[in-house]
């Protein structure tokens, strides 16, 4: 299985090396590293050098920080430029909403600012790893047909069914966290979503509640994503697996060495 969406660069470096090899061991063949800053740009490139075969690199700017200055944007295109070959996708990107009210930007310049950045993908042929929750994931939703965007994940979605099903028919992607497996809202949004479009995410080093409270969140947490999602669905933990896999594989273009 493949963890659709994590902040590896949050994890302690240290230790990270022996996590990999227990979460491999566990039947975890990658991950998507998603990142929030120039910074964490950077430092997501440098993990996905020292595990090339484990993790995907995705640079971006998270929404819910304040908007980059000229200089670090214009770094970051030519990092983007630079490092082409070794990132799968751009990401953590988006419109804010649970810090709007705080941050220095109007939501109008943080909608120009996404569509520099939706330029990018267009330019550079890359998916997009998306935070756009309640009334910004139509709006995202709009921008991203306006742009002609092929590949999109919306991930840990909350949106209106309407507005779900608007994503779902443009052939866009939406993940599921482990909230799926103690909230009646994750449940919910799994039944609309159709299963070819399907991902499942940690956004690890993000903490749960439920069965997961008081636990240090890793992509191991899938494993009872799959489960719950074969209760649901009435269908066997495996064919929600492959199916996953190879919802993964189709979003993020990812080479066929990860087939399990």
């Amino acid at each position: 299985m493949i963890d659709a969406h994590i902040h590896l660069d949050h994890y302690d470096s240290h230790n990270l090396y022996d996590e990999i090899e227990r979460w491999h061991e566990a039947g975890i063949t990658g991950v998507i590293a998603v990142s929030k800053d120039l910074p964490s740009s950077y430092q997501t490139l440098a993990l996905q050098q020292r595990f090339p075969d484990f993790v995907h690199a995705c640079i971006g700017f998270h929404p819910e920080y304040p908007l980059p200055g000229a200089r670090d944007f214009a770094e970051w295109r030519r990092l983007l430029q630079a490092e082409r070959a070794r990132i799968t996708a751009i990401g953590e990107i988006g419109l804010p909403h649970y810090e709007l009210a705080n941050l220095p930007d109007r939501l109008e310049d943080h909608l120009a600012f996404v569509s520099q950045i939706l330029d990018e993908a267009v330019a550079h042929g890359l998916p997009v790893a998306l935070h756009a929750v309640h009334d910004k994931a139509a709006l995202m939703l709009q921008l991203l047909q306006t742009k002609g965007i092929a590949e999109a994940h919306f991930h840990w979605l909350k949106a209106p069914p309407a507005v779900v099903r608007q994503i779902a028919a443009a052939g866009y992607y939406i993940s599921l966290t482990p909230e799926v497996c103690y909230r009646q809202r994750d449940q919910q949004l799994a039944r609309l979503v159709p299963a070819r479009q399907l991902l499942i995410e940690t956004d690890g080093p993000w903490r749960y509640d439920g069965p997961f409270s008081g636990q240090e969140t890793t992509p191991l947490f899938l494993q009872s994503v799959v489960q719950q999602l074969a209760a649901l669905f009435g269908t066997a933990e495996s064919t929600i697996r492959v199916q996953i896999i190879r919802n993964t594989h189709s979003c993020y273009r990812l080479e066929p060495r990860f087939t399990s």
